[in-house]
């Protein structure tokens, strides 16, 4: 399709505060001109207090859909018809399909992040996972790792301001999923150990090691890694955390987070066309 607009393109976009640096732009309009989808996607500056307003806005204009980011994704929900299960036990949603004047609301975070690891071979499926952290990322990948079919998930966790929800995450996997979830406090070093020693992937879901605070490692002990565990981290600058760095030096896989936002926005183009996105173009044009 030729780069222009037409009187039948059909508008979408991003909202959120603040929007003007993502990239989420330019990944699904380079997507849609390589397919040929008469769509255009933008930024819309939308903070919680204008966030009723704007979605009213959506649905008069008849969008085909949205991508939501924070502050909104948790104050958007009264604001939609219908749920995913994953964006329900998450209670977020950062992707809305319009579906003939419904607003369907999804959550992709978990999907783009365990899709970067199935697309390096690392699966969770009937497999034991540790996942460090309790905010909203590691919410996300916890509850969709689960519905994916995760044996057990060992979530570690600090005690401070996330372990209410680090609690309510156990819990609900608990009575919602077939996945085992229980719950580790994080300076309890030998209870870690035991959760790393039975497990095959760890995860990194908390912000610990993310530029500038590079010198940081959620596991203040490498020596309770083990050397068969794959260690994935959500973080993607620096590309090397410390966390990973002692890893690797143990003898471990790692990878890092910097694809997790590609193959969110991939599954997020799916909901909405029905489509792959082009992710090798995608990918060597502004992930390379």
């Amino acid at each position: 399709m030729k780069d222009l607009i037409t009187g039948h393109t059909r508008l979408g976009g991003l909202l959120g505060s603040p929007v003007a640096h993502s990239i989420s732009p330019m990944m699904h309009n380079a997507s849609f001109r390589q397919l040929g989808i008469d769509w255009v996607y933008l930024c819309f500056e939308t903070p919680p207090e204008k966030l009723e307003q704007v979605v009213q806005a959506m649905r008069s204009l008849d969008v085909f859909g949205f991508n939501v980011t924070m502050p909104d994704k948790v104050q958007i929900l009264p604001y939609l018809d219908e749920l995913s299960v994953e964006a329900r036990l998450i209670g977020a949603v950062n992707t809305v399909k319009n579906e003939n004047g419904r607003f369907i609301g999804y959550n992709t975070d978990g999907m783009g992040f365990l899709r970067s690891l199935t697309e390096e071979g690392v699966e969770v499926s009937d497999k034991v996972l540790s996942m460090i952290g309790a905010g909203g990322a590691a919410s996300s990948i916890a509850i969709q790792a689960a519905v994916d079919s995760a044996k057990t998930l060992h979530l570690i966790a600090r005690q401070g301001k996330s372990w209410g929800n680090a609690m309510r995450i156990t819990q609900l996997i608990n009575r919602e999923t077939a996945c085992r979830a229980d719950l580790t406090d994080l300076a309890d070093l030998r209870q870690t150990a035991l959760c790393l020693a039975e497990s095959n992937v760890l995860i990194n879901a908390s912000s610990a090691g993310m530029s500038p605070n590079v010198d940081v490692s959620p596991i203040r002990d490498p020596s309770i890694i083990p050397a068969h565990l794959t260690v994935a981290d959500i973080i993607y600058e620096p590309a090397e955390t410390k966390l990973m760095r002692e890893s690797r030096e143990r003898g471990c896989r790692t990878l890092n987070g910097m694809y997790m936002l590609l193959y969110q926005g991939a599954e997020a183009f799916r909901i909405w066309t029905g489509q792959d996105m082009p992710v090798e173009l995608i990918k060597q044009t502004y992930f390379s």
